[in-house]
């Protein structure tokens, strides 16, 4: 059976990451699909109506319909949107919008919890470079995961890539456990100093999802209660994926079926 340490925190069993890697699977299939109907024109309620139809003919269960009151099954962030963007028909995709759509599913009682960033028409320079210092923040972030660390280690090493480039982490957000429920312990900071927080062990899921801005930091929430803007009105990015705790690393549960990893996607 799985353990929850004095700290909140659920070490799960070996078993329990076939679990994962199914619902992880599905996550990243629906960001997979619809990649060919990010185009210029195409509306962020578009968008999100096929993935509801995807999921339902997965079999799987969009773990936002219903969270918090919230009706989608996806979140669309564009440009300054740093998270949580709310679809709808009237925004329509314009060239050289970046875009990060964020997909929870649940399979069989697990959540896999995904997203990634997508390029309407083509991207200006400024917004390719930080798409790609984002992956870059996310995949060596992911990289050093293993039992016997820190989550500050984390949270330093993103910020380290981050501002060595210029940019800024936001620290409203942060990445989370998961696994039987959609937010759990821990709470990984994208920022903070190496050595530091609770201890990564075996059997630990978790996302890591850093959002980078190239601007300031700080954001806003905005009248919706769910829209998080840059508040300077700079571009954001974000990458996400859930990951396991293995006996000498980490497992990612949510790579592209298809091989995708940052845009542009080569599609087909």
């Amino acid at each position: 059976m799985s353990q929850v340490r004095k700290d909140g925190v659920t070490l799960y069993e070996k078993k329990d990451f076939e679990g994962m890697r199914k619902a992880g699977k599905t996550a990243a299939e629906v960001l997979d699909f619809i990649t060919p109907y990010v185009q210029v024109g195409a509306s962020t309620g578009e968008l999100d109506d096929l993935c509801r139809n995807f999921i339902k003919e997965k079999g799987a269960i969009s773990a936002t319909i219903g969270y918090n009151g919230y009706k989608h099954a996806s979140c669309i962030s564009i440009n300054h949107v740093i998270c949580h963007g709310i679809p709808n028909h009237e925004r329509k995709l314009a060239d050289g919008d970046i875009l990060n759509i964020d997909i929870t599913v649940i399979v069989d009682g697990w959540f896999g919890d995904t997203s990634r960033m997508f390029y309407a028409g083509t991207p200006k320079i400024k917004t390719k470079r930080l798409c790609d210092v984002t992956y870059e923040c996310t995949m060596r972030a992911i990289d050093i995961v293993k039992p016997g660390a820190r989550l500050g280690d984390i949270g330093a090493l993103i910020e380290g890539i981050a501002h060595k480039n210029g940019y800024s982490v936001v620290d409203m957000f942060c990445g989370h456990g998961l696994g039987r429920v959609f937010h759990d312990e821990p709470q990984v900071i994208h920022c903070g100093q190496k050595g530091t927080g609770p201890l990564i062990e075996e059997g630990m899921f978790f996302t890591i999802e850093p959002m980078i801005n190239i601007g300031k930091r700080d954001g806003i929430i905005l009248q919706d209660g769910w829209t998080a803007v840059t508040r300077d009105k700079s571009l954001s990015a974000q990458f996400e994926h859930s990951i396991g705790v293995t006996n000498d690393g980490c497992e990612i549960f949510t790579l592209s079926p298809k091989g995708y990893t940052k845009p542009p996607y080569k599609i087909g």
